[in-house]
């Protein structure tokens, strides 16, 4: 009788246990489904809890805190959301040719996620905890790819602060966004975005003695 009762409260406790499993499961469903349509800023424990079909306690129960709640919609997002591995982009040794690689991959990756990002960044600085999981992990991410994009380049002063700056500015979301609102298909994006690199490069006075040297007149 007492191991007849020890193996059913066994399997009691494993079934309350996965059964909280799945409870929370569905909460961070509905973290991601809210955070992603009306964003951080506008989701309310009240909409969680009716799309998780728990009550307002048991969110709390499962998660106490907003930051709580972020991070756990923020994880479980990234897991089905990888960005593009930037650190495999150093196995290309041309760096032109790692731009155009690391932006294609990029701007696909926005495409796909950009409901998300379009939320992220505008409620970052109105979300503590958003801002700070971004400020942890995204935007780290970002100036690594940018450290890995500037390197094998002959610059350096001004013209290594031109092309970081350029290559910040590129790898970042809104620019995707701002470069693609008007229709421009992601390859065209890339393509404008390298050719900004490529200019930043470029102090003004080099970079006008660089077209007179190739102006048909100079060659004539």
């Amino acid at each position: 009788m007492i191991e007849m009762a020890a193996t059913r409260r066994k399997y009691e406790l494993k079934d309350r246990a996965l059964r909280q499993e799945q409870t929370r499961a569905r909460i961070v469903d509905a973290l991601v489904e809210l955070h992603e349509s009306v964003g951080a800023s506008r989701t309310t424990v009240t909409e969680v809890a009716r799309r998780a079909g728990v009550n307002r306690m048991t969110v709390y129960k499962h998660f106490a805190t907003e930051a709580d709640m972020v991070v756990a919609c923020t994880s479980h997002w990234i897991e089905l959301h990888p960005p593009p591995d930037v650190e495999a982009w150093m196995g290309v040794r041309d760096p032109d040719q790692r731009l155009r690689i690391a932006l294609g991959e990029l701007y696909a990756y926005y495409r796909q996620t950009q409901a998300m990002w379009s939320t992220a960044y505008r409620d970052a600085p109105l979300v503590e905890a958003l801002g700070t999981v971004m400020g942890e992990t995204w935007f780290p991410l970002l100036e690594r790819a940018v450290e890995i994009l500037a390197g094998g380049r002959a610059v350096r002063g001004r013209r290594r602060g031109r092309l970081v700056a350029a290559l910040r500015l590129t790898v970042d979301f809104p620019t995707w966004r701002t470069l693609t609102a008007s229709g421009l298909a992601d390859a065209d994006a890339a393509d404008v975005a390298a050719a900004f690199v490529a200019a930043g490069v470029l102090v003004p006075g080099r970079a006008a003695r660089r077209e007179r040297q190739s102006s048909p007149d100079r060659a004539a």
